[in-house]
């Protein structure tokens, strides 16, 4: 299904951006890791050599437009084309808005939204050159539409990339490029089995999520059976938002 597809991840060396680059690679696609982190990259792109899969690292500093260029130039050099993006790469934070400096503001804003638009922007300079045109996906979050208290960066940023979704999706739509967005709710890419009763009983599937889980998602959105989907945002959180929680005495 995916094997004439080129896949790039941004941020895939590590959580749920390594889940995503495995399924892809393990499905037949040419996949780019692009992450700032060279030493789990580089890692991450051995273990799949080994396994037989096309991939490739790519250092990539997202809120540099440079390496968003290079990273969209090196692909097309190395695999001909790109026909899917993932735009996983971003950072989190916990600071009070009394406290926060326009600096933190801006390094979440910029790390988390503006770099989906000008990723989506080089990829999509390629993709509408394609015979089928592309796919973009990239990862909101469920903070887009609720919150805990000090994260209001990245909430903004978050939410942001739902309403940057459906944008682009007008934009790019007659270019044969669809656009969407996946909002993850919890999503265990530590040690799933230091998990408590608790942390699984708060979804209604009974469990915290794993990469996988949003692996799956990306595989939906950017399978070229699906292409009637666009513009988006698809919660994959285990019902968690959906659920009625009283705080019990």
């Amino acid at each position: 299904m995916f094997e004439q597809s080129v896949v790039v991840v941004t941020g895939g060396a590590q959580g749920i951006g390594k889940g995503i680059v495995q399924a892809y690679a393990q499905r037949g696609a040419k996949v780019v890791i692009a992450d700032v982190n060279v030493t789990l990259g580089k890692q991450l792109a051995h273990e799949l050599h080994g396994q037989g899969y096309a991939v490739l690292f790519v250092e990539t500093d997202v809120t540099k437009q440079q390496d968003i260029v290079a990273l969209m130039q090196q692909t097309v050099q190395h695999f001909g084309t790109i026909t899917i993006l993932v735009n996983n790469a971003g950072k989190f934070q916990h600071v009070s808005p009394y406290d926060m400096t326009l600096e933190q503001w801006q390094d979440i804003l910029h790390t988390n939204l503006t770099s989906v638009l000008f990723c989506s922007r080089e990829a999509a300079k390629i993709m509408r050159t394609n015979e089928n045109g592309g796919s973009i996906v990239s990862l909101a979050s469920t903070r887009a539409f609720m919150s805990e208290p000090h994260t209001e960066a990245y909430s903004a940023s978050k939410g942001g990339i739902v309403a940057l979704t459906h944008a682009l999706a007008r934009s790019f739509g007659p270019d044969q490029i669809t656009v969407n967005c996946i909002s993850p709710g919890w999503i265990e890419t530590g040690d799933y089995e230091q998990l408590r009763t608790i942390d699984h009983a708060q979804h209604v599937s009974g469990r915290v999520g794993v990469p996988e889980d949003i692996a799956q998602a990306c595989l939906y959105l950017t399978n070229p059976a699906n292409r009637f989907v666009t513009g988006i945002n698809l919660t994959v959180d285990g019902g968690m938002t959906k659920k009625m929680i009283y705080e019990e005495e």
